[in-house]
Protein backbone atom coordinates (compact mmCIF):
# COMPACT_ATOMS: atom_id res chain seq x y z
CA UNK A 1 0.00 0.00 0.00
CA UNK A 2 2.83 2.32 0.66
CA UNK A 3 4.65 1.54 -2.42
CA UNK A 4 1.21 2.33 -4.73
CA UNK A 5 0.65 5.61 -2.71
CA UNK A 6 4.42 6.71 -3.35
CA UNK A 7 3.71 5.46 -7.09
CA UNK A 8 0.89 7.84 -7.30
CA UNK A 9 2.30 10.92 -5.83
CA UNK A 10 5.26 10.75 -8.20
CA UNK A 11 2.43 10.15 -10.65
CA UNK A 12 0.79 13.48 -9.91
CA UNK A 13 4.17 15.20 -9.76
CA UNK A 14 5.12 14.34 -12.58
CA UNK A 15 1.89 15.35 -14.72
CA UNK A 16 1.74 18.36 -12.61
CA UNK A 17 5.71 18.78 -14.30
CA UNK A 18 4.18 18.27 -17.50
CA UNK A 19 1.55 20.47 -17.25
CA UNK A 20 3.64 23.64 -16.33
CA UNK A 21 6.11 23.12 -18.84
CA UNK A 22 3.07 22.26 -21.54
CA UNK A 23 1.37 25.90 -19.85
CA UNK A 24 4.90 27.92 -20.33
CA UNK A 25 5.29 26.47 -23.73
CA UNK A 26 2.06 27.40 -24.56
CA UNK A 27 2.62 31.06 -23.11
CA UNK A 28 5.74 31.89 -24.80
CA UNK A 29 4.20 30.84 -28.07
CA UNK A 30 1.25 33.61 -27.17
CA UNK A 31 3.53 36.31 -26.45
CA UNK A 32 5.77 35.26 -29.65
CA UNK A 33 2.63 35.28 -31.31
CA UNK A 34 1.33 38.83 -29.99
CA UNK A 35 4.60 40.18 -30.33
CA UNK A 36 4.91 39.26 -33.63
CA UNK A 37 1.40 40.84 -34.83
CA UNK A 38 2.13 44.01 -33.10
CA UNK A 39 5.09 44.14 -35.11
CA UNK A 40 3.28 43.70 -38.43
CA UNK A 41 0.77 46.59 -37.54
CA UNK A 42 1.32 50.22 -38.34
CA UNK A 43 1.55 52.47 -35.72
CA UNK A 44 -1.39 54.18 -35.09
CA UNK A 45 -1.14 58.20 -33.88
CA UNK A 46 -3.86 59.69 -32.15
CA UNK A 47 -4.59 63.19 -32.35
CA UNK A 48 -7.20 65.75 -32.73
CA UNK A 49 -8.56 68.23 -34.97
CA UNK A 50 -8.02 71.72 -34.95
CA UNK A 51 -9.12 74.76 -36.98
CA UNK A 52 -8.00 78.80 -37.99
CA UNK A 53 -11.29 80.59 -37.71
CA UNK A 54 -12.30 83.53 -39.73
CA UNK A 55 -13.59 86.34 -38.15
CA UNK A 56 -16.19 88.79 -40.16
CA UNK A 57 -16.83 92.43 -38.81
CA UNK A 58 -17.43 95.49 -40.32
CA UNK A 59 -15.42 98.53 -40.35
CA UNK A 60 -17.71 101.04 -38.88
CA UNK A 61 -20.06 100.78 -35.33
CA UNK A 62 -23.92 100.23 -35.57
CA UNK A 63 -26.79 98.63 -35.14
CA UNK A 64 -27.47 94.89 -36.90
CA UNK A 65 -30.07 95.44 -39.05
CA UNK A 66 -30.28 91.96 -40.25
CA UNK A 67 -28.87 88.41 -39.97
CA UNK A 68 -28.27 86.03 -42.88
CA UNK A 69 -27.05 82.86 -40.93
CA UNK A 70 -26.98 80.61 -38.05
CA UNK A 71 -24.96 78.84 -35.86
CA UNK A 72 -23.77 75.67 -37.69
CA UNK A 73 -24.61 76.61 -40.99
CA UNK A 74 -22.39 75.89 -44.26
CA UNK A 75 -21.79 78.94 -46.52
CA UNK A 76 -20.38 79.12 -50.02
CA UNK A 77 -17.43 81.59 -51.09
CA UNK A 78 -19.99 85.24 -51.43
CA UNK A 79 -22.71 84.57 -49.65
CA UNK A 80 -24.07 87.13 -47.26
CA UNK A 81 -23.81 86.86 -43.57
CA UNK A 82 -25.16 89.82 -41.52
CA UNK A 83 -25.82 93.17 -42.22
CA UNK A 84 -25.04 96.81 -40.32
CA UNK A 85 -27.60 99.77 -40.70
CA UNK A 86 -26.61 102.02 -43.47
CA UNK A 87 -28.78 105.02 -42.21
CA UNK A 88 -25.41 107.18 -40.20
CA UNK A 89 -23.24 105.97 -43.38
CA UNK A 90 -25.55 107.68 -46.07
CA UNK A 91 -26.34 110.49 -44.12
CA UNK A 92 -22.83 110.89 -44.12
CA UNK A 93 -22.57 110.15 -47.64
CA UNK A 94 -24.83 112.51 -48.65
CA UNK A 95 -23.28 115.40 -46.34
CA UNK A 96 -20.42 114.58 -48.08
CA UNK A 97 -21.91 114.96 -51.36
CA UNK A 98 -23.35 118.14 -50.50
CA UNK A 99 -19.33 119.83 -49.45
CA UNK A 100 -18.31 118.71 -52.70
CA UNK A 101 -21.67 120.56 -54.37
CA UNK A 102 -20.56 123.60 -52.05
CA UNK A 103 -17.18 123.65 -52.40
CA UNK A 104 -17.63 123.65 -56.27
CA UNK A 105 -19.20 126.63 -55.96
CA UNK A 106 -17.13 128.06 -54.19
CA UNK A 107 -14.30 126.93 -56.51
CA UNK A 108 -16.48 129.31 -59.26
CA UNK A 109 -16.61 132.34 -56.90
CA UNK A 110 -12.68 131.89 -56.99
CA UNK A 111 -12.19 131.45 -60.07
CA UNK A 112 -14.31 134.62 -61.15
CA UNK A 113 -12.66 136.63 -58.61
CA UNK A 114 -9.26 135.57 -59.80
CA UNK A 115 -10.42 136.74 -63.20
CA UNK A 116 -11.42 139.83 -61.88
CA UNK A 117 -8.04 140.39 -59.88
CA UNK A 118 -6.04 139.43 -62.99
CA UNK A 119 -7.66 142.18 -64.89
CA UNK A 120 -7.28 144.82 -62.14
CA UNK A 121 -3.65 144.25 -62.62
CA UNK A 122 -3.77 144.33 -66.21
CA UNK A 123 -5.26 147.56 -66.02
CA UNK A 124 -2.87 149.00 -63.55
CA UNK A 125 0.14 147.97 -65.83
CA UNK A 126 -1.27 149.97 -68.49
CA UNK A 127 -1.59 152.55 -65.77
CA UNK A 128 2.10 152.08 -64.44
CA UNK A 129 3.50 152.11 -67.69
CA UNK A 130 1.58 155.85 -68.90
CA UNK A 131 2.42 157.41 -66.03
CA UNK A 132 6.00 155.94 -65.71
CA UNK A 133 5.85 157.33 -69.61
CA UNK A 134 4.65 160.82 -68.60
CA UNK A 135 7.02 161.82 -66.31
CA UNK A 136 9.92 160.11 -68.40
CA UNK A 137 8.95 162.76 -71.25
CA UNK A 138 8.49 165.40 -68.97
CA UNK A 139 11.84 164.62 -67.38
CA UNK A 140 13.55 164.56 -70.90
CA UNK A 141 11.83 168.27 -72.14
CA UNK A 142 13.13 169.44 -69.02
CA UNK A 143 16.73 168.57 -69.55
CA UNK A 144 16.67 169.94 -73.39
CA UNK A 145 15.29 172.99 -72.32
CA UNK A 146 15.23 174.66 -69.02
CA UNK A 147 11.90 176.23 -68.18
CA UNK A 148 9.60 174.23 -70.73
CA UNK A 149 7.68 172.13 -68.08
CA UNK A 150 6.50 173.23 -65.09
CA UNK A 151 7.66 172.00 -61.76
CA UNK A 152 4.51 170.98 -60.92
CA UNK A 153 3.75 169.76 -63.65
CA UNK A 154 6.34 167.06 -62.92
CA UNK A 155 5.87 166.62 -59.43
CA UNK A 156 2.16 165.84 -60.25
CA UNK A 157 3.63 163.12 -62.84
CA UNK A 158 5.83 161.59 -60.36
CA UNK A 159 2.82 160.83 -57.51
CA UNK A 160 0.64 159.30 -60.42
CA UNK A 161 3.49 156.75 -61.58
CA UNK A 162 4.20 156.23 -57.37
CA UNK A 163 0.21 155.56 -56.62
CA UNK A 164 0.00 153.37 -60.49
CA UNK A 165 2.81 151.33 -59.31
CA UNK A 166 1.43 151.27 -55.95
CA UNK A 167 -1.90 149.75 -57.31
CA UNK A 168 -0.59 147.79 -59.47
CA UNK A 169 1.22 146.31 -56.35
CA UNK A 170 -1.78 145.74 -54.48
CA UNK A 171 -3.42 144.20 -57.55
CA UNK A 172 -0.83 141.36 -57.73
CA UNK A 173 -1.20 140.75 -54.01
CA UNK A 174 -5.01 140.24 -54.85
CA UNK A 175 -4.27 138.30 -57.77
CA UNK A 176 -1.59 136.00 -55.57
CA UNK A 177 -4.40 135.56 -52.60
CA UNK A 178 -7.09 134.81 -55.16
CA UNK A 179 -4.94 131.93 -56.82
CA UNK A 180 -4.73 130.85 -53.41
CA UNK A 181 -7.94 130.62 -52.62
CA UNK A 182 -8.85 128.78 -55.58
CA UNK A 183 -6.00 126.39 -54.76
CA UNK A 184 -7.58 125.91 -51.25
CA UNK A 185 -10.63 125.19 -52.59
CA UNK A 186 -9.93 122.45 -54.72
CA UNK A 187 -8.23 120.96 -51.94
CA UNK A 188 -11.49 121.02 -50.04
CA UNK A 189 -13.79 119.33 -53.46
CA UNK A 190 -10.92 116.83 -53.18
CA UNK A 191 -11.45 116.15 -49.84
CA UNK A 192 -15.12 116.51 -49.80
CA UNK A 193 -15.07 113.34 -53.13
CA UNK A 194 -12.84 111.60 -51.33
CA UNK A 195 -15.26 111.57 -48.41
CA UNK A 196 -18.00 110.83 -50.39
CA UNK A 197 -15.90 107.59 -51.54
CA UNK A 198 -15.24 106.31 -48.10
CA UNK A 199 -18.62 106.51 -47.04
CA UNK A 200 -19.59 104.87 -49.97
CA UNK A 201 -17.08 102.41 -49.42
CA UNK A 202 -17.86 102.07 -45.98
CA UNK A 203 -21.45 101.47 -47.13
CA UNK A 204 -20.27 98.50 -49.40
CA UNK A 205 -18.47 97.23 -46.47
CA UNK A 206 -21.50 96.82 -43.92
CA UNK A 207 -22.61 93.62 -45.60
CA UNK A 208 -19.62 91.50 -45.48
CA UNK A 209 -19.90 88.19 -47.38
CA UNK A 210 -18.14 85.10 -46.88
CA UNK A 211 -14.57 84.84 -48.41
CA UNK A 212 -14.21 81.24 -48.94
CA UNK A 213 -16.83 78.14 -48.16
CA UNK A 214 -16.90 77.33 -44.39
CA UNK A 215 -19.04 76.05 -41.39
CA UNK A 216 -20.24 78.87 -39.08
CA UNK A 217 -18.97 78.18 -35.47
CA UNK A 218 -20.77 81.21 -33.76
CA UNK A 219 -22.77 84.60 -34.03
CA UNK A 220 -21.83 87.15 -31.20
CA UNK A 221 -24.77 89.50 -31.84
CA UNK A 222 -28.44 89.88 -32.30
CA UNK A 223 -29.84 91.35 -34.84
CA UNK A 224 -30.78 95.17 -33.30
CA UNK A 225 -27.55 94.75 -31.04
CA UNK A 226 -25.32 97.78 -31.48
CA UNK A 227 -21.52 96.13 -32.40
CA UNK A 228 -18.67 98.40 -32.30
CA UNK A 229 -16.12 98.98 -35.27
CA UNK A 230 -14.54 96.13 -36.05
CA UNK A 231 -15.84 93.67 -34.05
CA UNK A 232 -16.24 90.14 -34.94
CA UNK A 233 -20.02 89.48 -35.76
CA UNK A 234 -19.48 85.77 -36.79
CA UNK A 235 -16.87 83.27 -36.67
CA UNK A 236 -16.30 80.86 -39.62
CA UNK A 237 -14.56 77.35 -39.79
CA UNK A 238 -12.89 77.40 -43.44
CA UNK A 239 -12.63 74.37 -44.92
CA UNK A 240 -8.89 74.89 -46.11
CA UNK A 241 -8.19 75.67 -42.34
CA UNK A 242 -9.36 72.28 -40.79
CA UNK A 243 -5.92 70.81 -39.70
CA UNK A 244 -5.05 66.93 -38.18
CA UNK A 245 -2.50 67.93 -35.32
CA UNK A 246 -0.44 64.47 -34.08
CA UNK A 247 2.52 64.00 -32.75
CA UNK A 248 5.31 61.98 -33.37
CA UNK A 249 8.39 60.73 -31.63
CA UNK A 250 11.71 61.48 -32.27
CA UNK A 251 12.84 58.38 -33.63
CA UNK A 252 10.05 59.02 -36.25
CA UNK A 253 9.70 62.22 -37.40
CA UNK A 254 11.90 61.99 -40.55
CA UNK A 255 9.55 59.70 -41.90
CA UNK A 256 7.18 62.37 -42.14
CA UNK A 257 8.37 65.22 -43.94
CA UNK A 258 5.41 67.88 -45.56
CA UNK A 259 3.79 66.45 -48.23
CA UNK A 260 3.68 62.67 -46.51
CA UNK A 261 0.32 61.50 -47.09
CA UNK A 262 -1.45 59.97 -44.40
CA UNK A 263 -4.57 57.61 -43.45
CA UNK A 264 -6.92 59.48 -40.98
CA UNK A 265 -10.11 58.16 -38.89
CA UNK A 266 -12.36 58.84 -36.50
CA UNK A 267 -15.65 57.85 -34.75
CA UNK A 268 -18.67 58.69 -37.38
CA UNK A 269 -16.14 59.46 -40.53
CA UNK A 270 -16.74 57.81 -43.58
CA UNK A 271 -13.70 55.22 -44.68
CA UNK A 272 -10.88 56.04 -47.03
CA UNK A 273 -10.21 59.58 -45.34
CA UNK A 274 -6.29 60.91 -46.03
CA UNK A 275 -4.91 63.93 -44.96
CA UNK A 276 -1.39 65.39 -46.18
CA UNK A 277 1.13 66.86 -44.18
CA UNK A 278 2.15 70.23 -44.35
CA UNK A 279 3.55 71.24 -41.16
CA UNK A 280 6.17 69.62 -39.46
CA UNK A 281 7.43 71.29 -36.30
CA UNK A 282 10.96 72.57 -36.49
CA UNK A 283 11.68 71.97 -32.91
CA UNK A 284 10.66 69.56 -30.15
CA UNK A 285 8.65 69.42 -27.31
CA UNK A 286 7.95 67.39 -24.06
CA UNK A 287 4.68 65.09 -24.29
CA UNK A 288 2.15 67.36 -22.68
CA UNK A 289 0.10 65.76 -19.55
CA UNK A 290 -2.68 65.46 -21.83
CA UNK A 291 -2.15 64.10 -25.05
CA UNK A 292 -4.09 61.34 -27.35
CA UNK A 293 -1.37 58.58 -27.68
CA UNK A 294 -2.09 54.97 -27.67
CA UNK A 295 1.01 53.18 -29.33
CA UNK A 296 3.98 55.75 -28.06
CA UNK A 297 5.10 57.00 -24.78
CA UNK A 298 8.19 59.08 -25.29
CA UNK A 299 8.93 62.13 -23.82
CA UNK A 300 10.16 64.00 -26.53
CA UNK A 301 7.33 64.44 -29.68
CA UNK A 302 6.96 67.10 -32.89
CA UNK A 303 4.13 68.68 -33.60
CA UNK A 304 2.66 67.51 -37.05
CA UNK A 305 -0.31 68.93 -38.71
CA UNK A 306 -1.89 67.43 -41.83
CA UNK A 307 -4.43 68.86 -43.78
CA UNK A 308 -7.62 66.24 -44.31
CA UNK A 309 -8.80 65.44 -47.45
CA UNK A 310 -13.07 65.72 -46.70
CA UNK A 311 -13.18 68.31 -43.93
CA UNK A 312 -16.71 69.08 -43.87
CA UNK A 313 -17.61 66.36 -41.53
CA UNK A 314 -14.54 66.95 -39.08
CA UNK A 315 -15.10 69.48 -36.01
CA UNK A 316 -12.87 71.11 -33.71
CA UNK A 317 -11.38 69.07 -31.00
CA UNK A 318 -12.59 65.56 -32.53
CA UNK A 319 -10.20 62.64 -31.68
CA UNK A 320 -8.77 60.95 -34.45
CA UNK A 321 -6.67 58.02 -35.11
CA UNK A 322 -3.63 59.05 -37.63
CA UNK A 323 -1.83 56.10 -39.51
CA UNK A 324 0.66 55.66 -42.47
CA UNK A 325 -0.42 54.90 -45.63
CA UNK A 326 1.06 52.08 -47.53
CA UNK A 327 4.27 53.15 -50.08
CA UNK A 328 2.03 54.17 -53.27
CA UNK A 329 -0.15 56.08 -51.10
CA UNK A 330 2.53 59.01 -50.29
CA UNK A 331 2.67 62.02 -52.47
CA UNK A 332 5.87 62.68 -54.22
CA UNK A 333 8.15 65.20 -52.40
Amino acid sequence: MADASRRQKGGHRRTLVIALIVGAAVCVLLAWALLSRRQDRPPVFTGYVVTRNLYMSAPVAGAIDSLSVVRGQRVEAGAALFRIDPTSLDARADQAAAQVDQGQAQLAADAAALNKARAALAAAQVEVTRTTSDLARFIAAEREKAGSVAGQQIDQARAAAISAQRQRDAAQTDVTAAAARITASRAGVQGSRAGVVDARRQVSQLAPVAPVAARVEDVMYQAGEWVAANAPVVSLIPDDQIKVRFYLPEAMVNAYPPGTMVAVGCDGCAPGMTARVDYVAGRPEYTPPIIYSLATRDKLVFLVEAAPSTPRGLRPGQPVDVTPLPPTGRAGR
